[in-house]
C-alpha cells in the first residue's frame, strides 16, 4: 500500500549557516508555531538537502517553496514565482543549496512527478556570507513573509489559522 499523497508541501529551504539565506526556513518555524494547518498540508523544513527530498516532493499535489530569492528588489522585499518562473530563478545560483533546488525541480520533471501547482514565496536577501543572524532588512520582513506563505497556501485551497498568543507552539 503506497502513502496517500500530500495535498500540500510547504517546504522551507536555505542555509540557516549562511544569514539571509536561512529566511525560508526561519520563514516555515514561525509558521509552524504560529499557525494550525488544515488536513493534507504538510511543512518540511527542506533546509540544503536537494535531491534527498525527491520522494517528499514527488508525492506532492501541490508545492509551496519558501526561500530567499535573488531579485532586482531591494532586501526584505517578499516575492512570489509560479510554474515555469520558479525553475528558472532557481537556476540563478545565489548560495550553494540552489543548485540542489534546481536539481531537484529538474529530477521531479524527469520522472514525471511535477506537482500540479508549483509556487515560490520568497524574500530578498541582504547578506548570504558565514553567519547565523538575519539581516536587519530581511529580519522586519520576516512576518511579511509568513503571512505571504499563509495567504498562498489560502489561494491553493487550504486556509492557515492564527493560533492565538497563548497557543503559539515553541519552535
Amino acid at each position: 500500500m503506497t502513502a496517500p499523497a500530500t495535498e500540500l508541501l510547504v517546504l522551507g529551504l536555505g542555509n540557516v549557516l549562511c544569514q539571509d539565506d536561512g529566511a525560508g526556513v526561519a520563514a516555515i518555524e514561525q509558521l509552524r508555531a504560529g499557525w494550525e494547518l488544515p488536513a493534507g498540508v504538510e511543512i518540511v523544513d527542506g533546509g540544503t538537502l536537494g535531491l534527498s527530498l525527491l520522494a517528499c516532493v514527488s508525492s506532492a499535489r501541490r508545492l509551496l517553496l519558501v526561500d530567499a530569492v535573488a531579485a532586482a528588489e531591494p532586501p526584505g522585499t517578499v516575492v512570489r514565482l509560479a510554474g515555469a518562473d520558479v525553475a528558472h530563478a532557481t537556476a540563478h545560483r545565489l548560495s550553494v543549496h540552489q543548485i540542489g533546488v534546481a536539481d531537484l525541480l529538474d529530477a521531479l520533471w524527469l520522472i514525471g512527478g511535477t506537482p500540479a501547482e508549483m509556487v515560490l514565496v520568497g524574500i530578498v536577501p541582504e547578506r548570504t556570507e558565514l553567519g547565523v543572524d538575519l539581516a536587519p532588512a530581511v529580519a522586519a520582513h520576516l512576518t511579511e513573509l509568513v503571512e505571504a506563505v499563509a495567504a498562498e497556501a489560502a489561494a491553493l485551497g487550504f486556509p492557515l489559522k492564527r493560533r492565538a498568543p497563548q497557543e503559539r507552539a515553541v519552535a
